[in-house]
């Protein structure tokens, strides 16, 4: 007995790609947290303290896309605005941590900054790459995207300001950044937040 043609177009598509992607950029991300906060402690830089919590937040976005991966356009949905919750926590902590250094001091090591910028700023523009792959795949891919462009900025950001601390011996330029990290955060945030 002959089985039934099967429609090709009622079958789901290959999510392999998407999970795959997902697991990459959260690998990435999770390992430079870690270097960035180690970082930017040692260095006394609320840029890269700033940025290795927007690495956190996007390992937990990642994370939350990839529960997302197969389920309904809802759950999606969830999973993007929960990662936008998160980010919005984020950046109101980094805002609080600027504010703290702004007051008792800090002397930012700006060879640090920017040696570990370039290497984050490549690890960001490869997770871009790979999630602008995915990206028509729902707002949880979206969200990600989002997530990984801001990173970009972000690291552009920090190798600025490591470059004017060293031109001025101010600390003034990392906090600027930092702050302006936070706001990056909170405007992705807000962004993810009306998905």
């Amino acid at each position: 007995m002959e089985s039934a043609p099967v429609d090709a177009a009622a079958l789901p598509a290959p999510e392999g790609g998407e999970a795959r992607t997902l697991w990459t950029v959260l690998a990435i991300n999770a390992f430079m947290f870690v270097a960035e906060l180690v970082a930017g402690w040692l260095a006394q830089s609320t840029g890269l303290l700033a940025d290795s919590l927007d690495m956190l937040a996007d390992a937990a976005v990642y994370g939350l896309a990839l529960h997302a991966v197969g389920r309904p356009a809802v759950l999606k949905r969830r999973a993007a605005h929960l990662s936008g919750a998160l980010q919005l926590a984020l950046a109101l902590f980094a805002f609080a941590e600027v504010a703290r250094r702004a007051v008792s001091g800090s002397e930012p090591l700006s060879p640090v900054m920017i040696g570990v910028s370039l290497v984050a700023l490549a690890a960001n523009v490869a997770c871009l790459v790979l999630v602008q792959r995915q990206r028509h795949r729902g707002v949880h891919m979206q969200a990600s995207a989002i997530f990984s462009a801001n990173d970009v900025l972000a690291n552009l950001g920090v190798i600025a300001a490591g470059l004017l601390v060293a031109g001025t011996g101010s600390p003034w330029p990392d906090l600027a950044m930092g702050t302006a990290i936070a706001a990056l955060v909170l405007r992705g945030a807000l962004r993810i937040l009306r998905l």
